[in-house]
């Protein structure tokens, strides 16, 4: 079922790739909580300038997987290798600091604050001990032409903008830190069709550059094919496929995942059937 792709060439802007052309390498990692395992013997990696779909059912361990890559918790075993050095985490911080970022669908933003405020939040530019104000207000302008975010003035409040521009601030704030990965945990749930466009037209240009890595956890098999590069399917915990887009289809994932569901719903029969007699 799985297929190995083609490793993606080190580019000479943004993270390093390893001899294999990887950026990012998960290898063996497992996760139990108390008797309960969220993840087992999960293997994945990240090509440079590579965008990877990682889809998944609810309770499949998708964000439990991306806590641990981000640094909000630790793996119970296996390990984790940035630009072929291996890499542990004790931090959010410290994987932030390393170049991983994460972008959550609460986006972590201030809705009284502007954008330029929420793009220089806890890093903001002082001279002479007062706020640089006019320095961020340029850097922000520029960041956001240069990443393709249109937002009508870097002085205007976040609680006054869309979601899918909300969405977008995080992003261009992960992405002008930077990240040589990132990591977007369901960048279009609750969005609609113009919006999520929006954020599918962000990450695009961001491949197009290929300065940065991205790992998107998605649940429209349609959009998923659109934008990413590759497809993994992770399912009670483990990756169970691994394909280039353009080597399989919404057909084929669906197919997966309903066999899945039959699956569920034969054990659940039978251990009814157990129980009754």
């Amino acid at each position: 079922m799985s297929a190995e792709p083609t490793p993606t060439p080190a580019t000479t802007g943004g993270a390093v790739a390893d001899a294999q052309g990887d950026v990012l390498r998960v290898e063996h990692i497992s996760k139990r909580f108390g008797a309960v395992r969220a993840l087992h013997d999960v293997n994945l990696h990240l090509g440079q300038g590579e965008v990877l779909g990682l889809l998944g059912d609810n309770g499949a361990g998708k964000s439990t997987l991306i806590k641990i890559i981000c640094g909000f918790q630790p793996p119970s075993s296996g390990k984790i290798l940035l630009e072929g050095k291996e890499v542990s985490f004790r931090t959010v911080d410290e994987a932030r600091a390393a170049g991983i970022d994460t972008v959550y669908q609460d986006l972590a933003l201030i809705n009284e604050l502007t954008v330029y405020q929420n793009m220089f939040l806890n890093r903001e530019r002082t001279r002479f001990r007062l706020l640089s104000n006019r320095s961020m207000k340029r850097t922000t302008k520029e960041q956001l032409d240069r990443i393709g975010v249109n937002i009508p003035s870097v002085d205007a409040a976040v609680a006054q903008l869309s979601g899918g521009q909300r969405q977008a601030i995080a992003v261009a704030r992960a992405v002008t830190s930077n990240a040589k990965v990132l990591l977007l945990d369901e960048p279009l749930a609750a969005m609609g069709a113009k919006e999520g466009a929006m954020i599918l037209e962000l990450v695009k240009d961001l491949k197009r550059q290929g300065e940065v890595s991205i790992i998107m956890i998605m649940h429209n098999y349609g959009q998923a094919l659109e934008v990413c590069d590759r497809i993994n399917l992770l399912q009670h915990g483990e990756i169970t496929f691994d394909k280039m887009a353009g080597d399989t289809s919404i057909t084929e994932l669906n197919e997966i995942v309903i066999e899945e569901y039959r699956r569920a719903l034969q054990e659940r029969q039978q251990q009814e059937g157990q129980q009754a007699s």
